[in-house]
């Protein structure tokens, strides 16, 4: 069944159950992930049949030609524990051949700051010269036109508005600047459609739950799914704030899409 347009709230962004506003929204996703941070990677793999790993190496290397400029400076936005991070950071050092050669490390970026802590531990685990920092999406603490690169995996969605978030990364992309948003869709149609609401809404919570200890959280996520803007409506919200060259590819029967998108000219609205 398709989800109408109008079953969407007007500001389009997450709201989980009970949030009055934009501000208590936000304020009730940081806690729920930061409790569920400790289980965070566990559950990803498990939960997606360890799918994850492929999606986000897929997604880095949508973008080996950004990689491969030493002088490119890349921002993981909303990155959770960093594994879109580390996964662009093996594509850049493959394509550089030289870790050594990269004139700016990577950096990712959470307002939960126990994912942000998580993301750093790994990094010294796996020796990754990669930045992590504490930030929220709606106000990243960058100046104006400073990054070739944005991503986002699985993260986007959470925010509390959505155009308000693309403005910011406007604000922060240089002009013919790139951008990748990766995320969950629901399936609209067909018998895959109905299988994987039910794992969403039936299997997911609980298992999510008993493992995290939270089941607040993984009955928020098959919600923010339903909620989230289709392929068509995002590349539509894409293109009003500023983007160009808008493409989706769909993955895993159309249940993770990938958009990719270049800004020519800096938004007014992100000034």
């Amino acid at each position: 069944m398709t989800v109408k347009t109008q079953d969407r709230p007007s500001a389009m962004g997450t709201r989980p159950e009970g949030a009055r506003d934009e501000r208590e929204a936000a304020a009730r996703v940081q806690q729920m992930f930061s409790h569920i941070a400790p289980r965070y990677d566990f559950l990803n793999h498990f939960l997606s049949f360890s799918m994850d790993r492929m999606w986000r190496r897929r997604t880095a290397r949508e973008f080996d030609a950004v990689l491969s400029d030493p002088n490119a400076r890349v921002f993981d936005l909303c990155c959770g524990t960093g594994d879109l991070t580390f996964a662009l950071e093996r594509v850049r050092s493959k394509a550089l051949r030289d870790s050594s050669a990269q004139r700016h490390p990577l950096i990712g970026g959470d307002f939960v700051q126990r994912m942000v802590e998580r993301a750093q531990e790994k990094r010294r685990e796996q020796k990754s010269s990669a930045v992590f920092v504490t930030s929220d999406a709606m106000q990243l603490p960058f100046p104006d036109a400073c990054f070739d690169l944005v991503t986002t995996a699985f993260g986007f969605r959470n925010l509390a508005n959505y155009e308000n978030g693309l403005c910011e990364i406007t604000r922060v992309l240089r002009e013919n600047g790139q951008l990748g948003i990766l995320e969950f869709s629901e399936p609209t149609s067909g018998a895959l459609a109905g299988l994987f609401r039910f794992y969403f809404r039936r299997i997911l919570p609980r298992i999510g739950g008993a493992i995290a200890g939270s089941r607040e959280a993984y009955e928020y996520l098959p919600g923010s799914v339903k909620k989230f803007p289709p392929p068509d409506e995002l590349t539509s919200l894409l293109q009003k704030v500023g983007f160009w060259d808008v493409r989706v590819s769909r993955w895993n029967f159309g249940s993770v899409v990938l958009h990719t998108a270049r800004l020519a000219k800096r938004s007014s609205k992100a000034m």
